[in-house]
Protein backbone atom coordinates (compact mmCIF):
# COMPACT_ATOMS: atom_id res chain seq x y z
CA UNK A 1 0.00 0.00 0.00
CA UNK A 2 1.49 3.30 -1.17
CA UNK A 3 2.24 6.12 1.49
CA UNK A 4 0.73 9.75 1.42
CA UNK A 5 3.96 11.74 1.44
CA UNK A 6 3.10 15.99 2.21
CA UNK A 7 6.05 17.57 0.84
CA UNK A 8 6.63 21.01 2.28
CA UNK A 9 8.13 24.12 0.96
CA UNK A 10 8.04 22.31 -2.62
CA UNK A 11 9.27 25.10 -4.68
CA UNK A 12 12.78 25.30 -2.85
CA UNK A 13 15.96 23.56 -3.84
CA UNK A 14 15.12 20.45 -1.65
CA UNK A 15 11.55 20.48 -2.59
CA UNK A 16 12.26 20.12 -5.82
CA UNK A 17 15.01 17.88 -5.74
CA UNK A 18 12.53 15.80 -3.77
CA UNK A 19 9.88 15.59 -6.60
CA UNK A 20 12.69 15.34 -9.35
CA UNK A 21 13.73 12.11 -7.71
CA UNK A 22 10.20 10.73 -6.87
CA UNK A 23 9.05 11.03 -10.44
CA UNK A 24 12.23 8.65 -11.60
CA UNK A 25 12.11 6.33 -8.67
CA UNK A 26 9.58 6.55 -6.00
CA UNK A 27 6.01 6.81 -7.42
CA UNK A 28 4.99 2.97 -7.17
CA UNK A 29 6.34 3.15 -3.24
CA UNK A 30 4.42 6.79 -2.51
CA UNK A 31 1.69 9.53 -3.23
CA UNK A 32 3.25 12.97 -3.04
CA UNK A 33 1.47 16.05 -1.91
CA UNK A 34 3.78 18.82 -3.03
CA UNK A 35 2.72 21.98 -1.17
CA UNK A 36 4.51 25.22 -0.49
CA UNK A 37 3.27 28.71 1.24
CA UNK A 38 0.58 29.43 -1.47
CA UNK A 39 -0.78 26.02 -1.51
CA UNK A 40 -0.66 25.43 2.25
CA UNK A 41 0.43 28.07 5.11
CA UNK A 42 1.83 25.49 7.72
CA UNK A 43 1.85 28.60 10.31
CA UNK A 44 -1.74 27.69 10.58
CA UNK A 45 -2.34 24.80 12.15
CA UNK A 46 -6.20 24.70 11.35
CA UNK A 47 -5.48 24.38 7.76
CA UNK A 48 -2.02 22.08 8.27
CA UNK A 49 -4.21 19.60 10.19
CA UNK A 50 -7.45 19.91 7.93
CA UNK A 51 -5.08 19.31 4.92
CA UNK A 52 -3.30 15.90 6.35
CA UNK A 53 -6.46 15.03 7.22
CA UNK A 54 -8.70 15.54 4.01
CA UNK A 55 -5.51 13.69 2.01
CA UNK A 56 -4.94 10.86 4.33
CA UNK A 57 -1.28 11.96 4.63
CA UNK A 58 1.08 9.24 6.25
CA UNK A 59 4.48 10.87 6.97
CA UNK A 60 5.66 14.82 6.11
CA UNK A 61 8.86 16.15 4.71
CA UNK A 62 9.35 19.23 6.01
CA UNK A 63 11.85 20.76 3.58
CA UNK A 64 10.13 24.90 4.11
CA UNK A 65 12.73 27.32 5.70
CA UNK A 66 13.57 30.39 6.02
CA UNK A 67 17.47 30.07 5.15
CA UNK A 68 18.18 33.78 4.33
CA UNK A 69 20.91 34.30 6.84
CA UNK A 70 21.61 37.82 6.71
CA UNK A 71 18.27 39.04 6.58
CA UNK A 72 17.22 36.62 10.01
CA UNK A 73 19.33 39.24 11.68
CA UNK A 74 16.61 41.91 11.05
CA UNK A 75 13.68 39.84 10.27
CA UNK A 76 13.66 37.60 13.27
CA UNK A 77 9.92 37.50 13.78
CA UNK A 78 9.82 35.75 10.15
CA UNK A 79 12.54 33.74 10.97
CA UNK A 80 10.98 32.50 13.97
CA UNK A 81 7.36 31.87 12.38
CA UNK A 82 8.97 29.52 9.83
CA UNK A 83 11.54 28.01 11.47
CA UNK A 84 9.73 27.35 15.09
CA UNK A 85 6.30 28.23 14.91
CA UNK A 86 5.74 26.13 11.94
CA UNK A 87 7.69 22.79 13.39
CA UNK A 88 5.89 23.28 16.58
CA UNK A 89 2.56 23.03 14.53
CA UNK A 90 3.82 19.83 12.34
CA UNK A 91 5.26 18.11 15.03
CA UNK A 92 1.91 18.97 17.59
CA UNK A 93 -0.38 17.06 14.26
CA UNK A 94 2.28 14.43 14.07
CA UNK A 95 1.76 13.30 17.71
CA UNK A 96 -1.84 13.69 17.56
CA UNK A 97 -2.30 11.41 14.68
CA UNK A 98 0.98 8.73 14.39
CA UNK A 99 2.68 10.37 12.04
CA UNK A 100 6.10 10.26 10.91
CA UNK A 101 8.01 13.37 10.11
CA UNK A 102 11.74 14.24 8.58
CA UNK A 103 13.09 17.88 9.30
CA UNK A 104 15.92 19.57 7.46
CA UNK A 105 17.69 21.56 9.94
CA UNK A 106 21.41 22.65 9.28
CA UNK A 107 24.89 23.12 10.07
CA UNK A 108 24.37 26.86 11.63
CA UNK A 109 23.28 25.18 15.20
CA UNK A 110 26.47 24.53 15.85
CA UNK A 111 28.91 27.73 16.66
CA UNK A 112 31.71 26.17 14.26
CA UNK A 113 34.65 26.89 16.96
CA UNK A 114 35.06 22.22 16.71
CA UNK A 115 38.09 20.87 14.91
CA UNK A 116 36.98 17.35 14.92
CA UNK A 117 33.59 16.89 12.61
CA UNK A 118 30.37 17.04 14.43
CA UNK A 119 28.68 14.21 15.95
CA UNK A 120 24.79 14.40 16.02
CA UNK A 121 25.13 13.69 20.03
CA UNK A 122 27.53 17.03 19.82
CA UNK A 123 25.62 20.05 21.80
CA UNK A 124 24.62 22.83 19.49
CA UNK A 125 25.35 26.62 19.98
CA UNK A 126 23.89 28.60 17.32
CA UNK A 127 25.53 32.23 16.68
CA UNK A 128 23.32 34.00 14.57
CA UNK A 129 19.19 34.66 14.44
CA UNK A 130 18.92 31.61 11.55
CA UNK A 131 20.79 29.12 13.50
CA UNK A 132 18.86 30.34 16.39
CA UNK A 133 15.40 29.62 15.04
CA UNK A 134 16.69 26.60 13.13
CA UNK A 135 17.34 25.13 16.58
CA UNK A 136 14.26 26.05 18.32
CA UNK A 137 12.80 23.76 15.32
CA UNK A 138 14.61 21.21 16.14
CA UNK A 139 13.74 21.52 20.28
CA UNK A 140 10.04 21.59 18.84
CA UNK A 141 10.44 17.84 17.57
CA UNK A 142 12.16 16.90 20.03
CA UNK A 143 9.96 18.06 23.25
CA UNK A 144 7.29 16.29 21.89
CA UNK A 145 9.40 13.17 21.07
CA UNK A 146 7.42 11.91 18.31
CA UNK A 147 8.55 9.18 15.11
CA UNK A 148 10.79 11.73 13.52
CA UNK A 149 14.33 12.08 11.95
CA UNK A 150 15.92 15.46 12.27
CA UNK A 151 18.33 16.07 8.92
CA UNK A 152 21.31 18.32 9.58
CA UNK A 153 22.85 19.06 6.09
CA UNK A 154 25.35 22.17 4.60
CA UNK A 155 26.14 24.26 2.18
CA UNK A 156 23.02 22.60 0.15
CA UNK A 157 23.26 23.20 -4.05
CA UNK A 158 20.65 22.27 -6.89
CA UNK A 159 19.88 23.47 -10.52
CA UNK A 160 16.86 25.13 -8.58
CA UNK A 161 16.62 28.48 -7.15
CA UNK A 162 19.53 30.50 -5.98
CA UNK A 163 22.76 28.62 -4.52
CA UNK A 164 26.94 29.00 -4.40
CA UNK A 165 26.83 27.07 -7.52
CA UNK A 166 24.52 29.10 -9.67
CA UNK A 167 25.97 32.26 -7.95
CA UNK A 168 29.92 30.99 -9.20
CA UNK A 169 28.84 30.07 -12.72
CA UNK A 170 27.13 33.31 -13.17
CA UNK A 171 30.12 35.04 -11.93
CA UNK A 172 32.26 32.98 -13.93
CA UNK A 173 30.25 34.07 -17.01
CA UNK A 174 30.26 37.75 -16.20
CA UNK A 175 33.87 38.56 -14.47
CA UNK A 176 37.62 37.71 -15.07
CA UNK A 177 38.18 37.20 -11.38
CA UNK A 178 36.35 36.12 -7.76
CA UNK A 179 37.70 36.35 -4.53
CA UNK A 180 36.35 33.65 -2.53
CA UNK A 181 36.97 32.79 1.61
CA UNK A 182 39.03 30.18 2.26
CA UNK A 183 38.58 29.95 6.26
CA UNK A 184 35.24 28.63 6.06
CA UNK A 185 35.37 25.14 6.48
CA UNK A 186 32.44 22.30 5.19
CA UNK A 187 30.95 19.94 2.67
CA UNK A 188 28.92 20.61 -0.20
CA UNK A 189 25.52 19.16 -0.27
CA UNK A 190 23.68 17.89 -3.23
CA UNK A 191 20.14 18.17 -3.13
CA UNK A 192 19.43 14.68 -5.06
CA UNK A 193 21.81 13.03 -3.12
CA UNK A 194 19.96 14.01 0.00
CA UNK A 195 16.47 13.63 -1.58
CA UNK A 196 17.54 10.39 -2.38
CA UNK A 197 17.98 9.95 1.44
CA UNK A 198 15.05 11.08 2.62
CA UNK A 199 13.19 8.21 0.38
CA UNK A 200 15.51 5.91 2.11
CA UNK A 201 14.52 6.90 5.59
CA UNK A 202 10.92 7.15 4.98
CA UNK A 203 10.86 3.57 3.64
CA UNK A 204 12.43 2.72 7.09
CA UNK A 205 10.05 4.69 8.95
CA UNK A 206 8.33 1.80 10.93
CA UNK A 207 11.57 1.48 12.60
CA UNK A 208 11.38 4.65 14.79
CA UNK A 209 9.84 4.87 18.14
CA UNK A 210 11.44 8.51 18.95
CA UNK A 211 12.96 11.09 17.31
CA UNK A 212 16.45 10.69 15.84
CA UNK A 213 18.66 13.29 14.33
CA UNK A 214 21.29 12.69 11.43
CA UNK A 215 23.90 14.37 9.38
CA UNK A 216 24.42 14.16 5.47
CA UNK A 217 26.53 16.10 3.17
CA UNK A 218 28.37 14.52 0.43
CA UNK A 219 31.74 13.09 1.64
CA UNK A 220 35.13 15.30 1.79
CA UNK A 221 36.13 18.69 3.56
CA UNK A 222 36.74 21.92 1.87
CA UNK A 223 36.81 25.20 1.86
CA UNK A 224 33.97 27.77 -0.05
CA UNK A 225 37.57 28.64 -2.49
CA UNK A 226 37.86 24.83 -2.79
CA UNK A 227 34.58 24.76 -3.80
CA UNK A 228 34.94 27.56 -6.24
CA UNK A 229 37.96 26.73 -7.99
CA UNK A 230 36.21 23.12 -8.73
CA UNK A 231 33.53 25.04 -10.45
CA UNK A 232 35.15 27.12 -12.46
CA UNK A 233 37.57 24.13 -13.47
CA UNK A 234 34.38 21.77 -14.51
CA UNK A 235 32.56 24.70 -16.81
CA UNK A 236 36.34 25.63 -17.91
CA UNK A 237 35.34 28.96 -17.33
CA UNK A 238 38.33 32.04 -17.53
CA UNK A 239 38.10 33.02 -14.25
CA UNK A 240 40.51 33.49 -11.63
CA UNK A 241 39.80 32.39 -8.54
CA UNK A 242 41.89 34.07 -5.65
CA UNK A 243 41.56 33.24 -1.88
CA UNK A 244 40.64 35.69 1.45
CA UNK A 245 39.97 35.44 4.71
CA UNK A 246 36.39 35.95 6.12
CA UNK A 247 37.85 39.08 8.10
CA UNK A 248 38.37 40.72 4.24
CA UNK A 249 34.93 40.00 3.32
CA UNK A 250 32.25 42.55 4.87
CA UNK A 251 29.42 40.43 6.23
CA UNK A 252 26.82 40.65 8.50
CA UNK A 253 26.43 37.98 10.47
CA UNK A 254 29.09 35.48 11.75
CA UNK A 255 28.81 32.08 9.82
CA UNK A 256 30.22 29.01 11.62
CA UNK A 257 34.44 28.74 10.33
CA UNK A 258 33.99 24.95 10.64
CA UNK A 259 30.79 23.15 9.35
CA UNK A 260 32.02 19.33 8.87
CA UNK A 261 29.85 16.76 9.73
CA UNK A 262 30.25 13.08 11.29
CA UNK A 263 28.46 10.69 8.45
CA UNK A 264 29.14 7.64 10.58
CA UNK A 265 25.53 7.01 11.96
CA UNK A 266 23.44 8.36 8.91
CA UNK A 267 25.93 5.86 6.63
CA UNK A 268 25.68 2.61 9.20
CA UNK A 269 21.94 2.95 9.94
CA UNK A 270 20.26 2.95 6.22
CA UNK A 271 23.49 1.57 4.78
CA UNK A 272 24.65 4.24 2.41
CA UNK A 273 26.71 4.89 0.16
CA UNK A 274 27.85 8.37 0.32
CA UNK A 275 29.01 10.23 -3.04
CA UNK A 276 32.22 12.97 -2.53
CA UNK A 277 31.63 15.98 -3.45
CA UNK A 278 33.21 16.21 -6.58
CA UNK A 279 31.39 13.17 -8.24
CA UNK A 280 28.30 14.79 -7.05
CA UNK A 281 29.17 18.03 -8.29
CA UNK A 282 29.99 16.93 -12.07
CA UNK A 283 26.32 14.92 -12.01
CA UNK A 284 24.99 17.90 -11.22
CA UNK A 285 26.72 20.51 -13.37
CA UNK A 286 25.08 19.95 -16.73
CA UNK A 287 21.74 20.80 -15.28
CA UNK A 288 23.01 23.46 -13.01
CA UNK A 289 24.54 25.05 -16.33
CA UNK A 290 21.22 24.77 -18.54
CA UNK A 291 19.31 26.28 -15.27
CA UNK A 292 22.41 29.42 -14.87
CA UNK A 293 21.94 32.51 -16.73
Amino acid sequence: MKQNILITGANGQLGQSLQRVYAQTQTEKYTLYSTDVDTLDITDCKALENYIINNKIDSIVNSAAYTAVEKAETEEEKAYLINEQAVVNLAAIAKKRNLFLIHISTDYVFDGTSRVPYTPEMPINPISVYGKSKAAGEKAILDQQIRSAIIRTSWLYSPYGGNFVKTMVRLGKERESLQVVNDQIGAPTYGADLAEVIFAILGECNSFSGPEIYHYANEGVISWYDFAKEIMRLTQLDCQVTPISSAAYPAKVQRPAYSVFDLSKIQKRFNLHIPTWTESLEKAMPEILSNTR
